[in-house]
């Protein structure tokens, strides 16, 4: 695994290597050379030297006159500016690391003329300060809440969220049900007037079988297609367009992360998570996660893959355990490639499913697995938040009764709850017991946070 981690590593570096628009500068107009006479001296001019450009690598920070340095451990700090480059200037994202080549000329800011990527900035790097400025004004009981996504309540919403604090509320179709577009919106405004720090409001609207908003024809007249019809009636850029669309739909009704798009590789009809999958290779299914995570970015829509690492043939988890034997191999060749393409492409969350998957912890559901969360932050890469299906679902409450408190042990950040009266408290307890520290609580908190900030919330 550690030789395929490397190459992926050094495939990634490489292909995000690009070097654009290195400095141009016409010769000087050479002045006419005047020619001797026997009596006259030879008078002559030299085009004058250009100005010397130098070269500097290190971490982007941008400052507010829109100019920005880059740094390095050698402490060298130089202040460049963008204007007339005209470059790809998306590259220059705060906490990444460059190389620039710049005129030194005048004053600083220097002006660039190439720029090379070196590393992507680490996820969320510009939201970190202001995420630590929030946590440290919470209470306890306001940074465990903040690591529940729960299933928004029939009634006695505004008293719930006063006093459990939760991170986000999760909308399903009973939720929507009869809504006019006025009603919805309305409804999910007064959800984020009674919370001090604003809400993930989630909802799965994947298409096709799952679809908890357009089911509703008051709010779309008819349901999204599911990612297979998309697929076979209009290719990638159908997808595209749909992810648009759906993602501009859910924003202008206050609902702010879409628990898609689903990341599984299915083939076959007869497997149970078939018909929400693109019904691809693991070729085209990395294809399909990267456009719609691109998509969905660009329209400022939390994304969440799904089912981390991989549902395969299981059986269906809302009514009890599913146990996957298959090889690490078929992660590593298949699985995997879906969910690393929508990492790579700024996936915000990722959901792990409550399969067994015997080749990483026999013992476990992989939400409540330390290794499976291992391998989803080391191995691929993740830096985002980790969440559970919800802990309420069959597989988990024939398997423990302290799912909550395992679910963060094992490394999860925020957990999709139904059950959130009885756990919240039982975190709180855990804490106070040294089952669980106030670092794990706070780092999970954090993360949380810098997603609300990179979705324009906190």
């Amino acid at each position: 695994m550690t030789d395929r981690r490397l190459l992926r590593a050094g495939m990634l570096t490489a292909a995000m290597l690009l070097a654009l628009f290195g400095c141009r500068r016409e010769p000087a107009e050479q002045a006419p050379t005047v020619q001797p006479s026997s009596s006259s001296l030879s008078v002559s001019s030299s085009p004058p030297s250009p100005p010397e450009t130098k070269t500097v690598q290190g971490v982007v920070h941008w400052e507010e006159d829109g100019s920005f340095t880059i740094s390095n451990e050698a402490a060298k700090e130089v202040r460049l500016s963008l204007s007339g480059f005209p470059g790809d200037q998306d590259m220059i994202q705060e906490g990444a690391v460059i190389e620039a080549e710049y005129l030194e000329e005048n004053e600083e800011p220097y002006s660039v003329c190439s720029l090379t990527l070196i590393a992507k900035p680490p996820l969320w790097a510009e939201y970190q300060v202001r995420a630590k400025e929030i946590l440290s004004t919470m209470s306890i009981e306001e940074k465990a809440g903040q690591l529940f996504f729960i299933r928004c309540p029939d009634q006695g919403v505004a008293e719930i969220i006063e006093a459990y604090h939760p991170g986000g509320i999760l909308m399903f179709a009973r939720d929507f049900e009869g809504l006019t577009f006025d009603e919805t919106a309305e409804k999910i405004a007064a959800f984020q007037e009674a919370s001090q720090i604003p809400l993930l409001i989630g909802a799965d609207e994947e298409g096709g079988r799952v679809t908890r908003i357009s089911f509703n024809p008051l709010l779309r007249s008819a349901r999204f297609p599911s990612p297979q019809q998309l697929y076979s009636s209009g290719g990638m850029s159908a997808i595209a367009e749909d992810a648009e669309e759906k993602s501009r739909l859910l924003l202008s009704l206050g609902v702010n992360v879409n628990l898609a798009p689903v990341c599984d590789v299915s083939t076959s009809p007869l497997d149970f998570i078939y018909d929400r999958t693109l019904g691809q290779d693991a070729a085209q299914t990395a294809n399909y996660a990267d456009i719609v995570v691109r998509t969905m970015n660009r329209e400022g829509i939390g994304c969440v893959l799904k089912h981390f690492p991989g549902y395969g043939n299981n059986l269906d988890t809302h009514t009890g355990i599913a146990y996957d034997y298959r090889p690490i191999e078929t992660f590593e060749s298949s699985d995997f490639l879906p969910f690393q393409a929508g990492i790579e492409a700024g996936a915000g969350g990722v959901l792990v499913s409550h399969n067994i998957v015997f080749e990483m912890d026999p013992d476990r559901p992989a939400s409540l697995s330390p290794e499976v969360h291992r391998i989803l932050r080391e191995e691929l890469g993740f830096e985002g938040v980790i969440m559970t299906d919800d802990l309420s679902m069959g597989a988990i409450a024939q398997y423990t009764d302290s799912a909550a408190v395992q679910a963060i042990q094992a490394g999860n950040d925020l957990l999709i709850s139904t059950d959130y009266v009885r756990q919240i408290p039982e975190v709180l307890k855990a804490l106070e017991e040294g089952k669980l520290t106030e670092g794990q609580i706070e780092s999970a908190s954090q993360r949380v946070l810098c997603w609300k900030l990179s979705l324009g919330l906190a």
